[in-house]
C-alpha cells in the first residue's frame, strides 16, 4: 500500500517561501506521475502541480504558475514543491499523491501552509 509522508509546511508572511517534501513508499516511485494537491478550509482538494514519469508532463494550476516549482528525486523516492511569492490564498493543507488520485486512494496527513498578510 502506498504511504506518503509530507513535511515542510509552516507559517510564513506574504511574499515568503517554503519548500515542501514528500517521501513515498509502497510503490515503484519512478514509474508514477506525482503531484501536489491542496485543500483550503471549506473547499475541495485541488491539484496544483504535477511531475510526470521522468520529469515530463509538468503541470501547474494557473493560480500557482510562475511561483511554484515541482521536482522529484527518484533515488530518494521524494517529491518536492518549492513555493515562492506566497499569497494568503495559498493557505491550505498540502498533500502529495500519485496523479490522478481519488478520495478512495491512500492519503498522507498533509502539511499545513499558512500565509499571513
Amino acid at each position: 500500500q502506498v504511504r506518503l509522508v509530507e513535511s515542510g509546511g509552516g507559517l510564513v508572511q506574504a511574499g515568503g517561501s517554503l519548500r515542501l517534501s514528500c517521501v513515498v513508499s509502497g510503490t515503484i516511485f519512478s514509474f508514477k506521475s506525482m503531484g501536489w494537491y491542496r485543500q483550503a478550509t471549506g473547499k475541495q482538494r485541488e491539484l496544483v502541480a504535477r511531475n510526470g514519469i521522468g520529469g515530463t508532463r509538468l503541470y501547474y494550476a494557473d493560480s500557482v504558475k510562475g511561483r511554484f516549482t515541482i521536482s522529484r528525486d527518484n533515488a530518494k523516492n521524494t517529491v518536492y514543491l518549492q513555493m515562492n511569492s506566497l499569497k494568503p490564498e495559498d493557505t491550505a493543507v498540502y498533500y502529495c499523491n500519485i496523479v490522478p488520485a481519488s478520495d478512495n486512494d491512500n492519503w498522507g496527513q498533509g502539511t499545513q501552509v499558512t500565509v499571513s498578510s
